[in-house]
């Protein structure tokens, strides 16, 4: 008796990839969605009112990824409405200004705030984070500096970039770290419904590790319930399938002497 072949899922649809930026206001963070997005630089400050929205699509291997990114107001006044955009947030840009030492000492506030609309830790470690050292082209009026700087974020496990949105210095290569760490969104994509149940550990100096978020109750991550520890997934187990299908894991030297990074080479 014949049977039909299970129908293929349809690998040529979009991902999309949802970033927010936090920051207080005037620090430049709609000027660097502007400068990724729309590859321009608007010299005059509009003040964002609520929400603004950034989007661009970029090609990883034979797929297309839209890179949407919500500019969170940075004023007060507007918590109300930042509140119901930090949900599902793949990746999230802090950024201040290196001669406003206020716009620094205020990102702990922005991490807090962020921490109580996400509701719980374990949402919070999905996320990749960069801290955004913004205006470094202006160096006279500079006061916070790039060893303080980084020393904040990579204390929190958190990647740092100087940028300047008007010369376009560290906005492309800080939004690539965003999409070569969103692993467990490239992951669910790339390999099936198993991986879309195994959550990525991010590990700025090693190779991907996965543990898996429900193995009681998923057979697709698990041989068997008594299959003994050697015989579940392992990173070495992702790497050989990921060769199948052309993707290998390569380290790179971060920018600037960032520590190594390692990322997907789509081939």
């Amino acid at each position: 008796m014949e049977t039909n072949p299970p129908k293929r899922r349809d690998n040529k649809k979009s991902l999309r990839v949802k970033v927010i930026s936090l920051g207080n206001a005037e620090v430049g963070k709609s000027c660097i969605i502007k400068r990724y997005c729309e590859k321009r630089f608007v010299p005059k400050y509009l003040a964002t009112i609520g929400i603004d929205y950034g989007v661009t699509k970029v090609q990883v291997r034979d797929r297309e990824i839209k890179v949407n990114i919500f500019d969170m107001a940075g004023h007060p006044f507007f918590y109300e409405v930042r509140n119901e955009f930090y949900k599902d947030s793949q990746g999230v840009l802090l950024v201040y200004d290196v001669g406003l030492r206020e716009s620094f000492d205020a990102l702990d506030s922005w991490l807090g705030e962020m921490k109580q609309e996400m509701g719980s830790q374990a949402n919070m470690d999905s996320i990749v984070f960069v801290v955004c050292a913004n205006k470094v082209d202006l160096t006279k009026r500079r006061v916070v500096d790039e060893g303080e700087g980084r020393l904040w974020a990579e204390s929190r496990g958190f990647h740092y970039f100087e940028t300047s949105a008007q010369s376009g210095e560290g906005i492309n290569e800080m939004f690539q770290v965003f999409l070569a760490h969103m692993r467990s969104f490239l992951y669910m994509f790339f390999y099936g419904p198993c991986f879309s149940e195994c959550r990525v550990l991010h590990r700025r100096s090693s190779p991907p590790s996965l543990t898996c978020a429900r193995t009681a109750e998923s057979a697709r991550c698990r041989r068997s319930a008594s299959a003994s520890p050697k015989s579940r997934l392992t990173p070495s187990d992702v790497s050989a399938t990921a060769k199948t299908r052309g993707i290998c894991w390569e380290s790179n030297p971060g920018p600037r002497g960032e520590s190594p990074a390692y990322r997907p080479s789509f081939q």
